[in-house]
């Protein structure tokens, strides 16, 4: 608990200090990748975010320029993996007229739009390796030759990159050049997945619900079993996955309850749930038997059972206890 308070009050304290830029968390894990990114963003190094897709790397790049000297000039964000081959380098480093066919006046690319400011560059492990040479130029001397261009232009961007990829595999396979890596390596910052930060999960929720309740026009709440439902969720597809069932159940809800079928998490859609144990069967009376005894206070049997309410809704989602919730 005192932990619980600790980082409580360190999260405070940079969201009062620091543009967070709206990211909502609980989790030290999460709170050590923020905190690491504020204290990288006044420089000028360029930063290596990595994670599982969906988990938030986006974000963690904005926080970096919004908290740089830069944050008042160009934030330019590219998914790489989204580019044609083809058009890569014409895209990133720009072309001039006549370099490809159908390219009548000079291209500008993403690199001169962000002059002076931040580029974002998702999926770096995309990148062909003729673009991760032209990449590499301007990271070591701050030039770039557009396609069909023979002089160098100065730029003066800052490079922040994020892949879902194990690059040193990439490198192995020759896919990826070992010194761009280093280049794009100066500082790396990991992002773990939802199902590494639990804590997270429910605030989140809360968050997307209140959007979505906005949009809907009634408040809207998530049942206990809901909760557990989603605290017993291993999350595949993070924070995306995550808004994603939020919107759904927003809009699927008959009442201003969520329930576990709204969610469409695999449980509660209309398929019988596999039955339990016998040892199962018997936790599960138990815990109901507790559940009674406290007139259905979360809190007070979790404190019985020395466990937290996120673990007692987890074991309450496996057990397919469902509450009640009394009309205030």
């Amino acid at each position: 608990e005192r932990h619980r308070g600790e980082l409580s009050a360190a999260r405070a304290t940079l969201a009062r200090e620091h543009d967070l830029r709206g990211l909502v968390y609980a989790s030290l894990a999460l709170h050590r990748a923020v905190a690491l990114a504020i204290q990288v963003a006044p420089s000028d190094a360029p930063v290596l975010i990595t994670g599982p897709s969906g988990a938030g790397k986006e974000r963690v790049a904005e926080i970096i320029q919004a908290n740089s000297r830069r944050r008042g000039a160009p934030f330019v964000r590219v998914n790489v993996g989204a580019i044609p081959a083809e058009l890569m380098e014409a895209e990133l480093f720009g072309a001039e007229a006549g370099a490809y066919t159908g390219l009548k006046g000079r291209r500008v690319g993403h690199f001169e739009a962000a002059d002076g400011g931040t580029l974002f560059l998702d999926e770096i492990d995309s990148l062909p390796l003729a673009g991760q040479v032209k990449l590499l130029r301007v990271l070591q001397g701050g030039e770039l030759l557009r396609l069909g261009s023979s002089r160098a232009q100065r730029v003066d961007v800052r490079v922040l990159s994020a892949t879902n990829a194990a690059l040193p595999k990439a490198i192995a396979e020759g896919r990826f050049r070992e010194d761009l890596y280093f280049r794009l390596d100066v500082v790396e910052i990991r992002v773990p997945g939802l199902a590494e930060r639990p804590e997270d999960v429910l605030p989140l929720a809360r968050h997307f619900l209140t959007t979505f309740a906005a949009e809907r026009g009634e408040p809207l709440r998530l049942s206990a079993a809901a909760e557990g439902a989603l605290l017993g969720h291993p999350w595949p597809g993070n924070v995306r996955e995550l808004e994603n069932r939020i919107r759904r159940a927003s809009l699927l809800a008959t009442g201003v309850e969520i329930g576990v079928a709204d969610l469409g998490l695999g449980a509660g859609t209309g398929e019988a749930p596999p039955p339990l144990s016998p040892d199962a069967e018997g936790e599960r009376a138990e815990l109901l038997s507790l559940l009674a005894g406290d007139e259905g206070n979360v809190s007070r049997v979790a404190d019985r059972l020395g466990i937290s309410r996120q673990a007692l809704y987890r074991r309450m989602a496996r057990l397919g206890i469902e509450l009640e919730r009394r009309p205030r």
